[in-house]
């Protein structure tokens, strides 16, 4: 598959996982998380969603166990996620009391880290 494809098979992965990102933290935080622990589990969802997304249509199982595959893409995830919630965090952080500000921080947290991610993803989980 070309790299302009695998790219835009991504995003599309990326669209769904921010969609799960942000129903998962709005739980979260109804239930009383506050809005960083409410994010690390809406980040481990959204993880999970976008793994499931890109080992069937943006790249190919990786020819390993799955328990292999996913401790893979998660070790893979986790550098766009630190990027990921380092964005978020200080967006929440700057702008207390701003309405949806954790979505506005899930957001651009996501668009931060989408770029190390796809190149985990391509180059360390789904190699061939």
């Amino acid at each position: 598959m070309k790299l302009g494809t695998q790219v835009l098979r991504f995003g599309v992965a990326g669209v769904a996982g921010l969609l799960v990102d942000l129903a998962v933290l709005a739980l979260a935080l109804r239930a009383g998380m506050n809005p960083y622990a409410g994010r690390v589990l809406s980040f481990l969802c959204a993880v999970f969603a976008t793994w499931q997304i890109n080992r069937r249509y943006t790249f190919h199982p990786a020819g390993i166990s799955l328990w292999t595959e996913w401790w893979r893409y998660l070790l893979a995830m986790s550098g766009g996620g630190a990027v990921n919630f380092a964005t978020y965090s200080a967006i929440v952080w700057s702008f207390p009391g701003v309405p949806y500000i954790t979505t506005l921080g899930v957001c651009a947290g996501s668009l931060a880290g989408m770029a190390v991610n796809f190149a985990g993803a391509r180059w360390f989980v789904f190699q061939r």
